[in-house]
């Protein structure tokens, strides 16, 4: 990385950052579209993340932060059940969890994270965060709501938009080439909405209505316990894939972020964003893998890219009309790319267990693993109604305890004793 490239004009470095937003931008917004919650708080929130993440790292890490699908289930569930509001206390508290492994990182370094939660552990949390999830998208993708309660969309039209969106999604991704190979949810969109506007099923009445300046709908959290049980436990599973997102980056720029500005620092600005996030009623944060993939193509190093990827989301939370718009996209088109990504997530999962050569012939791992799995899929549900625990909160502490309490805690090692 040259020092020259740190000196990059302003001009340049604001087109650098509206190409790494444009690369989030589908992610960002489908996240909060699928919960209910305002998409133009998520850009806002996405922005200030973003800003107090590159304040606690001290703006070393070119990463961008926005909405963690990992927190779609709990999200909808805490939501039915306590409201909005309650949900938002459930981010705030979930943002804590960050900073407190930060703060065990920093007193027992690095390592603790993998003593802590090793991939027998993690994996199967991630594999039930997707397939969870799957009825929701299926259900999207066949017109209804998510949670089939109602035929938002006639079946047959549904298909004829959900299915040629997801196709699109697939082919870009796949045979896509250079910056368009990394916006393969946008395609996805574009083209679920075009063939949606021909058959009549897009209304864009909202938007001609909706004023062009506007302050995003924020939400004031409130605390309650019964949505903290609900975000808490998730947020293991997206502190994983946080430092993996931060090794990953510091692999694209040749860094070592890991050590320095450090994994402490790294996971104190992600606690610091989610809360943050909570606060104004946005979802939790993450880092992007998508905006890794942007950076490793057009070796854009310089963190300052960031800075102004984040102040473009934020002007962008105040455009009124571009709010309502988002919010127009019908639910095939949506549903349609979520059959995409949520089984994504369950891959990544696997991928976990795969890459770290998890013996499944072991009885330790194999209880961990199924236990889990039926746990987060099946929707088991321990406790009454002043405390219950359930879905991907139930399987994630699950998971944890198990690993804790079982003997032979190396077991998901190799037979050489060295870890994979």
């Amino acid at each position: 990385m040259s020092q020259t490239e740190f000196n990059d004009p302003l001009w340049r470095q604001g087109i650098s950052g509206a190409q790494m937003l444009f690369v989030a931008f589908g992610a960002l917004v489908l996240m909060p579209l699928i919960t209910g919650m305002d998409p133009n708080v998520a850009l806002f929130t996405a922005g200030i993340g973003t800003l107090l993440f590159q304040l606690v790292t001290k703006r070393q890490v070119p990463v961008f932060l926005a909405s963690s699908f990992a927190f779609i289930a709990p999200i909808l569930a805490a939501k039915g059940e306590f409201g909005l509001p309650a949900v938002m206390g459930g981010v705030i508290a979930a943002g804590l969890v960050y900073i407190l492994l930060s703060l065990l990182v920093k007193l027992r370094g690095p390592n603790f994270i993998d003593r802590l939660l090793p991939p027998v552990v993690i994996a199967p949390v991630i594999i039930s965060i997707g397939l969870a999830l799957s009825p929701v998208a299926v259900n999207m993708a066949m017109g209804k709501a998510g949670d089939g309660s109602v035929e938002l969309v006639p079946y047959g039209t549904a298909m004829m938009i959900s299915m040629p969106a997801l196709i699109t999604t697939l082919l870009v991704a796949v045979l896509g080439r250079g910056i368009f190979r990394l916006v393969p949810i946008l395609a996805g969109i574009a083209v679920g909405c075009a063939i949606a506007a021909v058959l009549g099923v897009i209304d864009t009445s909202a938007v001609s209505q909706a004023s062009w300046l506007a302050v995003p709908n924020f939400i004031a959290p409130e605390l309650h316990w019964g949505a903290i049980l609900y975000m808490v436990p998730v947020a293991l599973a997206p502190a994983i894939e946080h430092i993996g997102g931060v090794v990953a980056i510091g692999n694209v720029t040749g860094k070592n972020f890991v050590k320095k500005p450090g994994l402490h620092r790294t996971l104190l600005g992600d606690g610091l964003a989610t809360s943050a996030a909570g606060l104004f009623g946005g979802p939790p944060n993450t880092t992007y893998a998508e905006v890794t993939g942007a950076v490793m193509l057009t070796k854009s190093y310089n963190p300052k890219i960031m800075t102004w990827a984040a102040v473009f989301a934020i002007a962008l939370a105040f455009i009124g009309k571009f709010g309502v718009a988002l919010q127009s996209i019908p639910v095939p088109v949506m549903g349609g790319i979520l059959c995409l990504l949520f089984g994504s997530i369950a891959v990544v999962g696997l991928n976990t267990l795969i890459r770290h050569q998890v013996d499944l012939s072991e009885a330790r791992n194999l209880i961990i693993v199924s236990v889990t799995l039926v746990f987060g899929i099946g929707g088991m549900v321990i406790g009454g109604k002043e405390f219950a625990l359930s879905g991907i909160s139930l399987c994630a502490i699950s998971a944890l305890l198990l690993n804790l309490v079982l003997p032979g805690g190396a077991g998901w090692k190799k037979k050489d004793g060295q870890e994979a």
